[in-house]
């Protein structure tokens, strides 16, 4: 029975790990993204065109037995108007609900996941009333905000309207009420096409200027606190009907709830010591589950790790120096293999494992900041 081909919609990092974690498998990868970023040319057949065209999509797709994306903006809909017959994972439905804040507020609800206030405004007086209400509140664009982008903090009803100028879409924008929380938190699922999932151990996550700077595991919570944040992860990744590897972001506050701030139906970032720390990395599970494979042990393998993400600190061409990134005992470093470096994107990581948070924290901290791109 010859091997599956895995096709990838986007050309990123994610992508990337996910064609490496295919390789050892010896599963055919094929990448179609709009333009040449240099992370896939080495571990996949890349092509690169307007993934938007029809006849792009059916030619790109045919030799394909399963279409994933790299991020939930992928076009996979147009994927499937293109080509009826694809097999897209996750599902298109789910993809559609995600990338659309409202939507996927809505769906969360319905199935009763936890959630902070929020307000789906559809005017200015709706989107006023809701920051009065709530005293501070983000709001959200409800397509296009991630990493900080599309979105606002405003502490009264006064600062809406500047926000609103810039975010409201014609049906409105996110209201959501600023959650004084304790701790954030991420959970990652792998679920397969007929419902059979596994859970990583939940991740604490850090933010500096709204994108991820590290994630430590074990997360440090109350048992009872891993308990639920891996159960309401669960219930939304079902109530998405999502399958394949899913993060779902949450906060928990000062009185111990858990409540879901965002929901990626893909390898998430928060995730990425899993290749260094687990049994098996979210890249692989991912693989497995969208191919409907057996999936693999989530759990740790190390008593604890942390990841730092490394930033561009410069525009121009990557060039980094080795010599100099690879010196720090014990940490392992992955570059996603960029052309090009900007300040604050995303170039790539370091993960230290250890005997406990707090010396891995410190060692990640201190091999990420050697590294110069």
């Amino acid at each position: 029975m010859p091997l599956p081909t895995l096709g990838i919609l986007g050309g990123g990092q994610r992508g990337r790990m996910t064609a490496l974690a295919a390789a050892p498998l010896a599963i055919p990868v094929r990448i179609l993204c709009d333009r040449e970023t240099g992370t896939g040319r080495a571990l996949a057949d890349v092509t690169v065109a307007d993934w938007t065209a029809p006849d792009v999509l059916r030619t790109w797709a045919a030799p394909c037995d399963v279409v994933t994306v790299e991020s939930e903006w992928a076009p996979a809909d147009r994927l499937l108007e293109a080509a009826p017959g694809t097999v897209v994972q996750p599902g298109v439905d789910a993809l559609v609900t995600i990338r659309h804040k409202g939507r996927q507020r809505r769906a969360l609800a319905a199935a009763g996941v936890p959630q902070p206030d929020l307000v789906l405004a559809q005017t200015l007086d709706e989107a006023r009333e809701a920051v009065g209400r709530f005293g501070a509140a983000v709001l959200k664009r409800f397509e296009g905000s991630y990493d900080g982008y599309g979105n606002a903090t405003v502490r009264s009803a006064g600062d809406v309207d500047a926000a609103w100028d810039t975010l409201a879409a014609d049906d409105g924008l996110l209201v959501e009420s600023f959650v004084d929380f304790e701790a954030e938190a991420a959970v990652t699922v792998a679920r397969t096409p007929d419902g059979d999932a596994v859970v990583y151990p939940a991740v604490r996550s850090e933010h500096r200027d709204h994108r991820l700077h590290a994630a430590v595991v074990p997360a440090g919570f109350s048992e009872a606190t891993e308990h639920e944040a891996r159960r309401v992860a669960l219930a939304t990744i079902a109530a998405l009907d999502v399958t394949g590897v899913a993060t779902v972001e949450m906060f928990v506050t000062r009185s111990g709830r858990v409540l879901v701030n965002e929901v990626a139906p893909r390898p998430h970032n928060t995730a990425h010591l899993t290749l260094d720390a687990h049994h098996t990395s979210q890249f692989e599970n991912h693989v497995r589950a969208v191919l409907g494979l057996p999936l693999g042990d989530p759990g740790l393998r190390v008593p604890a790790a942390c990841m730092v993400n490394v930033l561009g600190t410069r525009d121009g061409t990557a060039s980094p120096d080795l010599s100099v990134a690879l010196s720090p005992a014990g940490a392992s470093l992955h570059l996603y293999a960029k052309d090009d470096v900007r300040p604050s994107r995303k170039m790539g990581h370091v993960t230290v494992t250890a005997g406990d948070v707090e010396s891995a924290r410190q060692r990640a901290e201190s091999a990420a900041s050697v590294i110069r791109l």
